[in-house]
């Protein structure tokens, strides 16, 4: 099958790409075909790549930027499209009141709808019960990359310094400045701790301020943008890795963590809470308080950090997800009828009982 991702134009190192790729390595280790292109919104680009391609399947990652020009194109009436929801479109974009009529066009136009978290496809199923007959649950795989970081050399971080690391995007949504301002509680009591940033600057006027906050903390550290591909390295050099978003649809950066068993420490909200298991691969805060807490305690308590070192047992491949994903478009070109009663293909791998589904 040739299935062409549509993917927002933005740095490769973002959430959105980093899952395209490694639906890419999924599909294409299947023997598909798979194409990734990146879009403004531009609709006369897009059908001109979909016309070079001639794909017998559209995957729009995000249902707002690259649903939209969709929409627009001619292909769209004779071509099957699936689209994956993005944490942006689920938590921000239906809510709009620009985005939200147009978001909503999309899902009733696409033959199937994919949420990668458990938690959000539940709530999002009573929330849209028309929609629930073409909604799937694929539950993730995850890829880690290969290459080197010498993170401590690199940057000069010393071997006794306890490193926290925020791997995220710089805009709001991330909260990455509050997370460093909330952290000037933890570098006082501990000031051992050095708290480190990766990501590209998406929001200009964001980055600007958190850029001039980091100035005045000599604990805390932007490391710029890191390829996906080496993230694994830096992972394995951290003692914690943090999640501050205000909302996020499934991270990452969680999911990889938890494969190489480096203790968590997430906001408590739907998106982390389905990343991880909770006090067997990291910790869950509600509050500053409660992140403060928990933060010291995990610089103090070597035990604590030694017990959350877990990592999985059984590992959800990029494979696997991939067949899922075959699944959905094998059911959808060929116009097999959908049980509506369930919106999940599959809830977990056989064997897999300590992987967050």
């Amino acid at each position: 099958m040739r299935v062409l991702f549509v993917v927002p134009e933005q740095p490769r190192t973002t959430g959105n790409w980093v899952t395209a790729l490694r639906h890419q390595q999924g599909l294409v280790s299947l023997g598909h075909e798979v194409r990734l292109i990146a879009t403004d919104g531009s609709v006369a680009c897009l059908e001109r790549q979909v016309t070079e391609f001639a794909p017998d399947l559209v995957h729009l990652l995000h249902a707002y930027r690259a649903g939209l020009p969709w929409l627009g194109c001619r292909q769209r009436s004779v071509i099957p499209s699936v689209l994956s929801m993005t944490g942006t479109d689920l938590n921000h974009g239906l809510d709009s009141a620009e985005q939200g009529p147009q978001i909503r066009v999309v899902l009733e136009q696409v033959g199937a709808i994919i949420i990668q978290n458990q938690l959000t496809v539940e709530s999002f199923a009573a929330a849209h019960p028309g929609l629930a007959a073409r909604l799937y649950h694929v539950a993730p795989g995850v890829s880690l990359g290969s290459d080197p970081y010498p993170l401590r050399q690199r940057h000069a971080l010393p071997a006794s310094s306890i490193l926290f690391l925020l791997p995220a995007g710089i805009r709001p949504v991330k909260a990455n400045l509050e997370l460093l301002q909330l952290f000037d509680l933890v570098a006082e009591a501990a000031p051992f701790c050095q708290l480190l940033f990766c990501g590209s600057i998406l929001d200009q006027g964001y980055g600007q301020r958190f850029l001039a906050a980091l100035q005045a903390r000599p604990w805390a550290h932007y490391l710029g943008e890191i390829p996906a591909s080496a993230m694994a390295a830096v992972f394995r050099e951290v003692d914690v890795v943090l999640n501050h978003s205000v909302s996020e649809g499934l991270p990452n950066a969680l999911l990889e963590a938890a494969a190489l068993g480096r203790p968590i420490l997430a906001r408590d909200i739907p998106g982390n809470r389905a990343a991880f298991i909770p006090d067997l691969n990291g910790l869950l805060y509600d509050s500053s308080e409660s992140f403060v807490r928990q933060a010291l305690a995990l610089v103090r308590n070597s035990a604590l950090r030694q017990r959350l070192v877990l990592p999985l047992q059984k590992l959800r491949t990029s494979v696997d997800e991939a067949l899922q994903l075959e699944k959905v478009y094998q059911g959808l070109a060929m116009g097999l009828p959908r049980d509506s009663s369930s919106c999940e293909i599959v809830t977990r791998m056989p064997g897999a009982d300590n992987y967050p589904a």
